[in-house]
């Protein structure tokens, strides 16, 4: 598991797998045990707290990051790598964290 990696989560409720992004930094992931996400949904509010992905980026189908919802889960629910976001999507992510807690 590393930062930037998007792996499926199963959510407590509405119990259901979706997928989530790894927000925590790598070089304490393996002391934790639990990790920062934030989720993906196909709800787009063309918002800059999102980014979008799309099958360009790995994904089943286009969806975007929302950063308005990230939260701490447990590290033993994370599932399986979907893809890894670029360096390029990586930057887009930073502005998107930077807009949604208002930074």
């Amino acid at each position: 598991m590393k930062r930037g990696e998007i792996r499926w989560y199963k959510f407590k409720h509405p119990d259901k797998k979706r997928p989530v992004l790894i927000l925590t930094r790598d070089s304490i992931l393996e002391y934790l045990g639990e990790v920062t996400i934030a989720p993906i949904t196909t709800t787009i509010r063309n918002i800059p707290s999102e980014v979008p992905v799309s099958k360009y980026d790995g994904m089943p189908r286009d969806c975007i990051i929302n950063f308005d919802h990230i939260q701490t889960v447990s590290k033993g629910k994370i599932g399986s790598l979907i893809t890894a976001l670029s360096t390029e999507k990586l930057n887009q992510v930073t502005g998107a964290i930077t807009f949604a807690l208002g930074l």
